[in-house]
């Protein structure tokens, strides 16, 4: 078993090294939190100890795994221009609300006016779908059109947050402050994506590597996924009606 988690870990490692993980920002920018996961620096840039960000990894994937077998949902929050792909991407494989641009003040803090928000963007699009709209002048739906519009920019990517989620996975904590200042009022826990100037209690669990490069973004974005869909595979299966249409469907082949 040592052994097995000796090759898995190398592989991890190795992975990191090609998406360029251990990438970290100049000493000068490094927050104190950081210096533990220093490994040494090259041409001006630190270098990560990749052994510690598996160690790291490896913690907050089991906490991943653990919610996707209870069931809980996680908000996906990255707002930089480098990381909006992947989470946009990300939240879809596992069917979980996302942030991908600017945090709205207040998401978590007064999520109430934003639930209406989402319910009005969900109200004026299904009338739009119904025809409803025709009703007004072509300059009113010019007009309904764009607030639409708005409306799905700013918060499409919430509709699927019906109420508070369990989690937030951020890249960036030092970019997404107020998205973390607002979980921590909440007691929401934190999986955050932390480069070197970041700050350590920041984050509940630690994803310590790049957090300005794609590839890096998108390898991360990926272990998390990949861990609460383990975690989906490992919970209790449905009971109740799905065991009467097995039976129905044990009978029909009997007959």
């Amino acid at each position: 078993m040592q052994q097995e988690s000796a090759v898995k870990n190398t592989e991890l490692i190795e992975s990191m090294f090609k998406v360029g993980a251990h990438f970290g920002y100049s000493k000068s920018r490094r927050h104190p939190s950081m210096t533990p996961y220093i490994f040494g620096s090259k041409n001006k840039v630190e270098i990560f100890d990749l052994e510690k960000t598996t160690e790291s990894l490896k913690e907050a994937k089991e906490f991943i795994r653990k919610c996707g077998k209870e069931g809980k949902k996680i908000l996906f929050v990255g707002g930089k221009t480098e990381a909006r792909d992947a989470i946009r991407n990300g939240a879809a494989a596992i069917s979980m609300p996302y942030v991908a641009g600017r945090w709205i003040g207040g998401t978590i803090t007064n999520f109430s006016e934003i639930k209406k928000r989402i319910g009005l963007l969900a109200e004026l699009e299904g009338d739009r779908e119904k025809g409803e709209l025709s009703k007004f002048t072509k300059l009113e739906r010019l007009h309904i059109d764009r607030e639409i519009e708005d409306l799905d920019k700013t918060f499409g990517g919430l509709r699927l947050m019906k109420a508070l989620p369990d989690v937030l996975f951020i890249v960036d904590t030092k970019q997404e402050t107020i998205a973390v200042s607002e979980a921590k009022k909440a007691g929401i826990a934190i999986v955050g994506i932390l480069n070197s100037d970041c700050n350590t209690k920041e984050a509940s669990y630690h994803l310590i590597g790049n957090d300005a490069g794609m590839a890096s973004i998108q390898f991360f974005v990926t272990e998390v996924v990949n861990a609460y869909q383990e975690g989906q595979r490992q919970a209790p299966q449905q009971t109740g009606s799905d065991e009467s249409e097995q039976e129905n469907s044990k009978g029909k082949t009997k007959e």
